[in-house]
Order: C-alpha cells, then sequence, then structure tokens
C-alpha cells in the first residue's frame, strides 16, 4: 500500500476528477457518504453533535456530513468559521446545500467573535476544520478552539486528519494546538504521521474510508514511502524444491552471545533455524558452548579462544549469511575484532545490538562497512550512532539518510517498523504488537533475517519478509497467550505459524 505526501494526495484528487472524470463536489460527497456511515454506525442518533468545520475542504467535507446527519435524524448544530471571508468552492457550495435546508437555522457562520457551544460528556464533535493540506502549526482563534474541544468530555472524530497534525512532518509541530480525536476517518490512504508512536494521542482509533480513488492514479504516483501486505509477502516466498537437501538450504553464521549473554545467541540461532536456512553455526567463547549444545542441538558450535568474550573472527567463504550482534558485549577486544569480522565478510550481513553500540563509538569505522550491509537498530541504538532525534519523523528521516551513505538497509524497529532501503525508499511493516515489547525480540529479527539471507533471499526481500514474519508470529501468539505474558521465545515457537498463514 502506497502512503502519500500532502502534495501527492492533492494530485491524486485532481487525478482522480480528471480521469475518472468526476467533478469534485461529487467526489466530496462521495466522502461524505462514508463518513457519515462511519458515524452513524459507532454514535446513535440520540447523540447531541457539533460539527466545526474550516474554510477550505476538509470543512466542506464537514458541511455536507452534517447535512447527511441532519437527514437521518440526528440533532446536529454546525459552525463554518469563514475568518478571511473565503471559502473553497466546494465549501461554499456546501454551505449553500446546507442552508437550503427547511426547519431551524443548521448553520452558525463565524466571522469575528465566536462563542462557542457547550461541549459535555455524551455529545460528539465532527472535527472538520483542517485536513492534510495543513503545513504550519495552528495559532491564535483556531488553537484557542483545539484546547476548548480537547478539554470538554465530548468525543470527537476528525475527518482525514486531526486538525493541527500535518501529515509528514510535525517535528516543530505545537502538541497543545493539535485536536485529540476518539477516532479518525481517513480518507483513501493511512497518512505518513499516522505511523509515529507520539501521534496516537491524537488520532485515537484510525479507519481509513476507500473513497474510490483513480486506481491508475495511484499506480502512476511514485510513492517515496509504502505499507507491506500480505499478498506482496505471499508473492516473496521461494519454495523448496521436492529434491531439495540442507547444502541447498543455505549455511549461516551467527556471532553472539559473551558470557552471561548466551540466550541472545540461543534465540538469533534458533531463529535462523526456523527461518529455514539448512545449516547454522553459532560463534561463542568458550563458556558457553554447553548451554548452546543442550539449548540448540540442531547448530554447529564454533568455539572462541577466549572463556567470554568474542576475540576470535571466523572465515566466512562457506556461509551465505552472517548476523551478528546480540549480545556480544562491547569490550575493547570485542570491538576490534568485531571490525575485523566486518571488513573481511562479503556475503549478506546482519548487524544488530551490541555490534551498532560498537560502531556508534567509533564512527569513523562505518565507512569500512560493506555495501549492503543490513543494520537493525531500536530508536535508542539508533540515536547513539546518528544523534539524539526530536520525535520519529526526524529519525526516520535520519535512518534514511544512513542506509543511502552506507548504500544498505536500515531497519528502524518499532510498532511499524521502517526498512529503509538504498535508494531512500521506506516499507513500513503491518504486522506486530505491543506484546513483542520485550527482551530478546530483536535477537529472534536478527536470526530470521540471516535465515532468509541464507536461503537465498536478495536482501530487500529478507529484510521485508522477515519484518513481517517476524511481527506475524507475535499477532499469532498474542491470540493465544495475551500481549503482557508474551515472550521472546514464544515468537520463534509460532514462526512456523507465520510461514503456514502467508502461504
Amino acid at each position: 500500500m502506497k502512503i502519500f505526501t500532502s502534495a501527492q494526495i492533492h494530485e491524486l484528487d485532481n487525478f482522480t476528477i480528471e480521469h475518472e472524470p468526476i467533478k469534485s463536489i461529487d467526489l466530496m460527497e462521495r466522502a461524505a457518504r462514508l463518513l457519515t456511515r462511519a458515524i452513524t454506525e459507532r454514535w446513535s442518533s440520540d447523540t447531541p453533535i457539533v460539527v466545526f468545520a474550516g474554510p477550505g475542504n476538509n470543512g466542506g467535507d464537514a458541511l455536507a456530513v452534517a447535512r447527511m446527519l441532519i437527514e437521518k435524524g440526528y440533532q446536529t448544530d454546525t459552525f463554518l468559521f469563514n475568518i478571511t471571508g473565503h471559502l473553497s468552492a466546494d465549501c461554499a457550495e456546501n454551505k449553500r446545500r446546507l442552508c437550503d435546508k427547511k426547519g431551524r437555522p443548521l448553520l452558525t457562520e463565524v466571522t469575528q467573535e465566536f462563542d462557542p457551544p457547550r461541549l459535555e460528556e455524551g455529545m460528539l464533535v465532527v472535527d472538520g476544520l483542517f485536513g492534510s493540506g495543513l503545513n504550519k502549526p495552528l495559532a491564535g482563534g483556531f488553537a484557542s478552539l483545539v484546547k476548548y474541544i480537547n478539554a470538554s468530555k465530548a468525543e470527537v472524530v476528525s475527518i482525514d486528519v486531526p486538525s493541527g497534525l500535518m501529515t509528514e512532518d510535525n517535528t516543530y509541530n505545537v502538541s497543545t494546538n493539535i485536536i485529540r480525536a476518539t477516532q479518525t476517518l481517513t480518507l483513501g490512504q493511512l497518512k505518513l504521521s499516522f505511523l509515529f508512536a507520539e501521534n496516537q494521542v491524537y488520532c485515537g482509533q484510525i479507519r481509513i474510508l476507500d473513497i474510490n480513488l483513480s486506481r491508475e492514479g495511484i499506480e502512476k504516483i511514485d510513492a517515496h514511502y509504502t505499507l507491506t501486505e500480505e499478498k506482496e509477502i505471499r508473492a516473496m516466498l521461494k519454495p523448496r524444491d521436492s529434491f531439495a537437501h540442507k547444502g541447498q538450504m543455505g549455511h549461516a553464521l551467527v556471532i553472539a552471545g559473551s558470557y552471561g549473554m548466551a540466550g541472545a545467541a540461543i534465540l538469533a540461532t534458533k531463529a535462523c533455524l526456523r527461518a529455514g536456512a539448512g545449516k547454522v553455526t553459532v560463534h561463542v567463547p568458550k563458556r558457553n558452548v554447553p548451554i548452546i549444545q543442550t539449548s540448540v542441538p540442531e547448530a554447529v558450535v564454533h568455539i572462541d579462544r577466549e572463556e567470554t568474550i568474542f576475540s576470535e573472527g571466523v572465515a566466512t567463504e562457506d556461509f551465505q549469511a552472517v548476523g551478528i550482534g546480540p549480545g556480544l558485549g562491547t569490550s575493547e577486544q570485542t570491538a576490534i575484532t568485531l571490525i575485523a569480522q566486518l571488513r573481511r565478510t562479503q556475503c549478506p550481513l546482519v548487524i544488530d545490538a551490541d555490534a551498532l553500540n560498537i560502531l556508534a563509538n567509533r564512527r569513523a569505522w562505518m565507512q569500512q562497512l560493506p555495501k549492503g550491509v543490513i543494520m537493525t537498530p531500536h530508536p535508542k541504538e539508533l540515536d547513539r550512532m546518528e544523534g539524539k532525534c526530536i520525535d520519529t519523523y526526524e529519525r526516520l528521516s535520519k535512518a534514511r539518510d544512513l542506509a543511502e551513505r552506507l548504500q544498505g538497509y536500515v531497519i528502524l524497529k518499532g510498532h511499524h517498523t521502517a526498512i529503509c532501503m538504498p535508494d531512500g525508499h521506506i516499507v513500513f511493516n503491518s504486522t506486530g504488537n505491543a506484546g513483542m515489547a520485550t527482551a530478546g525480540s530483536g535477537d529472534v529479527l536478527t536470526g530470521i533475517i540471516t535465515g532468509l539471507l541464507a536461503r537465498g533471499y536478495e536482501r530487500a526481500q529478507a529484510c521485508i519478509l522477515g519484518v513481517y514474519l517476524h511481527g506475524l508470529a507475535g499477532d499469532i501468539a498474542v491470540r493465544e497467550l495475551g500481549e503482557e505474558s508474551l515472550i521472546a521465545s514464544d515468537l520463534i515457537q509460532y514462526l512456523p505459524k507465520a510461514f503456514l498463514k502467508v502461504k
């Protein structure tokens, strides 16, 4: 699924109007019918409704919804803010249509002073002040109105975008001047800012309404952001030849687990095997050998000369993929061995956890990383590498810049994990849940991606497929175990079911 910028949303609307063809006022009417249906499905006709409409097309949507709610018997009071004396053409037309309705006055047009209506618990506010075209923080009277709405106990449904929230970059926005919606009914596609954790408080429950925008237009517009869909994942899966043997399924190397952190090596190794690699070798310090051989009997153990740390590089000519970092430790000896290992590794390479922390403390070493490297930082790890960020948009921008600079892949982990490609494209993951916020979850992801690389998947495919399956295993596990009780090893246990579901 493509995720468009504000400018591209406007372009798609215009393409639809021109090529369907359909008048813009009729496209607005189509959207309003879907908005009204969604509202009436959730709130009954005895719910008092107050509609706040701005002067642009978002306000036009709101006025059309107000008219349709009245037609369905809802007690609806509507306020149109026309401070500058200029309405968009479609907003003006919907004002006329609403004012043509017979009966009591149905619209209050605000041009100067505004005495806000009383908002109480049990009431619903329809927020149609500003939509996806907003490009600066709200101020003045509109900011005051937003604060008034947020301070009330009324529920709020926002049309397309909560007023005050911009569709992409909110780094320098004013948080108190953004509507906090109970539900956001967004038109067409998800907006980029909806995928960021700090904006969840504004969006509430998000529901996408398909207003039948031009499929041709969607295909033609080159989106910088996409969201994974199951049909795309299914198309990526490689079949296994009936006569396949383990030598054809790939040999992966996992370098992980200093003494006391053997669990990280176990999780990454098991996940690598479960992802389909024919053979997995795990390199660990001497003291970790008994627990590794007991916990993962399927793995080949390669033993470091040191008792407790990674101190000895491994020749990689016989491996199809290498995963390095989980539980590795950050001692000086380990750091020196790490950079030597990274320089000599020619096969696809996944770098995670302590390996990232070592690089963050020695940034000049990043120039020595091979092209096509895959890095899997969580937000704090990325901040250590690239500098502290104000919000998710800034962090995402830095992750994309890093991927382009290294000509590699940066997987920024989170609720909607972002896979930043070497060409600047970003793929957001659509699976996963809060139960996966548990120690070891990242180690499992490293193992899955390393296993897929060994299996023969291209780097981009392994990243997208690995993140999706990782999240899907968590979703399946949560249905049986619940979010609170999920642990990282459950993700490995449910990974086979994730493969089966996609197939």
